[in-house]
């Protein structure tokens, strides 16, 4: 970790004026404080996001909860516990058939929001950059099918960008889509299935002939002691995830990790690609003109990062700080994840698809790899077992599916602790502003005690608040140094520079 050779350096901005809901839509609903971070460490944004704080590219904000007009819950979920529900196993299941059978499925995402599976809208920035000129290119047709392709690369295993520099080449060798493929027609939607495979059976016909077969194993006297594969046991997230396909299956799907802050020569090399792949999501989705979802924007929203790329003895292997976990189908890019790995917990930023392939829910599905992947490095790093989904917005119904990633808490918004998800909706359903600890002597136990300790960089010096107060002369500043620390907490304000 940085420990005390690195600073969190940040610009404090307050939060007086309001802006427009991403979510209800109100023109100056929307209050948060906000602050800019030239740089972070990932213990401090861990503190950060633990008293409620988001960030949004190098913008950090903290939505102002009981003025806001759709109070947004910090919520984190148990991976270590999770067990795939009824609709999460449906998704899983639908992602394995297209991968084994080439089908797209024709129903539109079973209800789920056409959203990432963080929040849709951050706020405003508070610099003013002119966007780029948006080259138009040609969008390659990502449908193709790559005929004689492994079923499910696992990479996450064997991590792109894992080690240092000296290991690059070897791991972007062990990544790279195998050579020689031939490519094949794709099945059109609609047709039918594969004609050289057995025909369809509907649920119910293969329950009555399960039911026939045991009534005349009971009539011939053969007992029927289950085997092992007819146990009880329920299957695990990673079961579904790693289900056994077909050698010819139609498509082949890999999931890979570059770092993107600073950018590793991988996330260079798919930059572009991955650039179109969010351009064509933010028109589709958002409705965002063709000029909008420029190429500057991208790099500030999803690509820049104020986080520093750390490692621990004690940490995973692939370090922590900023990644894209890249969803490659064949070949080519069809969705991205935005993710910082920090102490405690992998933390969803953003996710973003290419909409021909809305119907396979892959905001869903992404976040169930993502809480997969937590568990995968929970066992590198002990400490490391949450899943942050952002925030929970109880107003607003499309947004309340990420409690159905369970068990999972809620960020107490007055006393930071964390309560479970239960136990907080009754209180949702009274009042879109809740206090969820229902101690009412119960505070912040890491509020600010003195503003004095607050640090403060100075003409290129780091000290308190209390030294800088006696050198500077003018204004006294006081009161929006105590904001900030009372925002930030004690702890944060004795290690983050304002």
């Amino acid at each position: 970790m940085a420990g005390n050779k690195s600073y969190t350096i940040v610009e404090y901005f307050g939060g007086d004026d309001g802006y427009r809901c991403g979510y209800c839509k109100n023109a100056i609903g929307n209050f948060s404080h906000g602050m800019w971070s030239h740089t972070m460490t990932v213990q401090d944004y861990q503190d950060l996001i633990d008293r409620g704080w988001r960030r949004s590219g190098k913008y950090v904000y903290k939505p102002i909860m009981n003025k806001t007009c759709c109070p947004q819950y910090t919520i984190r979920c148990h991976a270590l516990k999770f067990q795939p529900s009824k609709s999460h196993k449906k998704i899983l299941k639908k992602m394995s058939k297209f991968i084994s059978g080439g089908e797209l499925p024709t129903e539109q995402n079973d209800g789920e929001p056409m959203d990432s599976v963080c929040e849709e809208e951050g706020p405003r920035e508070p610099s003013k950059v002119c966007p780029a000129e948006v080259k138009c290119a040609a969008i390659t047709d990502i449908q193709k099918e790559v005929a004689e392709c492994p079923t499910i690369t696992e990479v996450q295993k064997e991590v792109v960008d894992a080690a240092p520099a000296s290991s690059e080449t070897s791991r972007e060798d062990s990544m790279s889509a195998p050579d020689g493929r031939t490519t094949a027609t794709a099945p059109k939607p609609g047709v039918g299935a594969d004609p050289s495979r057995p025909p369809c059976r509907k649920s119910k016909d293969l329950r009555k002939e399960r039911r026939l077969q045991k009534e005349q194993m009971r009539h011939a006297g053969v007992s029927s002691i289950p085997t092992p594969t007819q146990t009880n046991q329920p299957k695990t997230l990673e079961d579904f995830i790693n289900e056994s396909l077909p050698d010819n299956s139609s498509h082949c799907l890999e999931v890979r990790l570059v770092r993107s802050n600073p950018p590793s020569p991988q996330f260079k090399a798919s930059f572009d690609a991955s650039y179109q792949v969010y351009k064509l999501y933010q028109m589709a989705i958002h409705k965002d003109p063709p000029d909008k979802p420029s190429e500057s924007q991208f790099r500030r929203f999803l690509c820049d990062s104020p986080l520093e790329a750390e490692h621990s003895p004690d940490g995973p292997e692939v370090g922590y700080g900023s990644f894209h976990q890249q969803y490659w189908l064949d070949g080519r890019i069809v969705a991205v994840g935005v993710i910082d790995i920090l102490p405690t917990c992998v933390s969803s930023v953003y996710l973003y698809y290419h909409p021909d392939f809305a119907s396979l829910s892959l905001g869903s599905y992404s976040a169930l790899r993502e809480i997969a992947f937590t568990r995968q490095l929970q066992k590198q790093s002990p400490k490391l077992s949450y899943y942050y989904l952002g925030f929970y917005i109880h107003s607003c119904p499309k947004m309340r599916y990420k409690g159905q990633y369970r068990p999972s808490d809620l960020l107490c918004p007055e006393t930071y602790v964390w309560v479970p998800i239960e136990r907080c909706l009754p209180h949702l359903e009274n009042s879109r502003y809740a206090r969820f600890n229902q101690d009412p002597d119960a505070g912040d136990a890491r509020a600010l005690k003195d503003v004095g300790r607050t640090l403060v960089l100075y003409r290129r010096a780091v000290m308190p608040y209390a030294a800088y107060s006696r050198k500077r002369k003018g204004s006294s500043d006081e009161a929006e140094v105590q904001q900030y620390a009372g925002l930030v907490g004690q702890d944060c304000a004795e290690r983050i520079l304002l």
